[in-house]
């Protein structure tokens, strides 16, 4: 009888709008071998696919090759699990229905596990993160769009499509302003990075106080949040309306799914006490009653980086195993 021989690696991916990072992931989840490429340079699906399957071919051949990688787990927004399949993505180059799973499948021949980042970054906070022991907690991921992913009974929630956790396309505002998913009033319109950028200028158009705000080259959630740093009154004043819409949002979220932890994500999670405090402040106020003061509101200890290759290795690890090289 032939000796099976367990394969001990995994290949991560996740796609941000910005960039693709791709790494080597052993079985205890130490992070081998990594290297990243930027997105925006590819607004070709097809040349994208083609450089992300040479890139990982390239760097497993100099990492222990092929015979020693198990399968594939790709993070990207818009992702369904059940399809396989980018869907109508609102923030990435590629729109309509892009089956990158099978498309990757068929240029590597390895097993293709693909998610909505949302869902992966749950994944790395309860493998290896904040959320390591919790079995009911929602993630939320704050960035240029907003995702989320609840875990119930320690399992996560996907939902019959695939798309549960789509709370940055819920209305929060009735005729609000136009999200990128074409509806109207979505929260991720005022709590997303472009939203806070608006909200930004909308305080400024209002008012002729002083702000540091008005000097900058760039708006950006970070140099606002510099701003704030420096005690500009219209930079709170911005943080502290998204932490207002945000709370609400949440507290709406949180009744319906009675989480332990609610444990932010990304980028914008970094504003730190001039989002959080009128966040939690807003959240106390309109959540369900007995769930006052029980739900905490965490900020992941986790490099947004490194947590979500690392939760799509442990979704590679979930999907059947299959290879063309057997």
């Amino acid at each position: 009888m032939d000796e099976y021989q367990i394969k001990t690696k995994v290949v991560g991916v996740d796609i941000s709008n910005e960039s693709t990072t791709y790494a080597i992931v052993d079985i205890r989840g130490n992070i081998l071998a990594e290297d990243n490429f930027p997105t925006t340079d590819y607004p070709d699906v097809n040349n994208f696919v083609t450089t992300l399957s040479d890139k990982i071919v390239t760097l497993v051949e100099a990492n222990g090759g092929y015979e020693t990688i198990r399968s594939i787990g790709v993070s990207s927004p818009s992702a369904s699990s059940v399809s396989g399949c980018i869907e109508n993505a609102a923030n990435l180059p590629w729109k309509g229905i892009v089956p990158l799973s099978a498309m990757l499948r068929d240029r590597i021949g390895l097993a293709v596990g693909l998610s909505n980042d949302a869902h992966v970054s749950a994944l790395g906070e309860y493998t290896f993160g904040s959320a390591h022991g919790m079995k009911n907690f929602i993630i939320l991921s704050l960035g240029v769009g907003l995702g989320s992913c609840f875990f119930s009974a320690g399992n996560d929630h996907t939902g019959h499509h695939g798309y549960a956790g789509e709370f940055g396309h819920t209305c929060v505002v009735n005729h609000g302003r136009k999200c990128g998913c074409g509806q109207e009033g979505c929260l991720e319109a005022y709590a997303g990075a472009a939203g806070i950028i608006n909200t930004a200028k909308e305080l400024m158009a209002e008012s002729n106080k002083a702000s540091l705000m008005r000097e900058l080259d760039k708006l950006s959630p970070r140099t606002i949040k510099e701003c704030c740093d420096q005690g500009d009154e219209l930079a709170i004043e911005v943080y502290r309306r998204t932490g207002e819409i945000l709370g609400l949002g949440l507290a709406n979220y949180a009744s319906i799914v009675d989480p332990e932890a609610i444990i932010l994500t990304g980028g914008i999670s970094h504003a730190g006490k001039y989002l959080l405090d009128p966040t939690w402040q807003t959240f106390e106020d309109h959540v369900f009653g007995n769930m006052r003061g029980k739900v905490k509101i965490l900020v992941s200890k986790l490099d947004d980086r490194e947590r979500d290759v690392l939760g799509a290795s442990a979704l590679a690890w979930s999907v059947p195993e299959y290879s063309l090289f057997k």
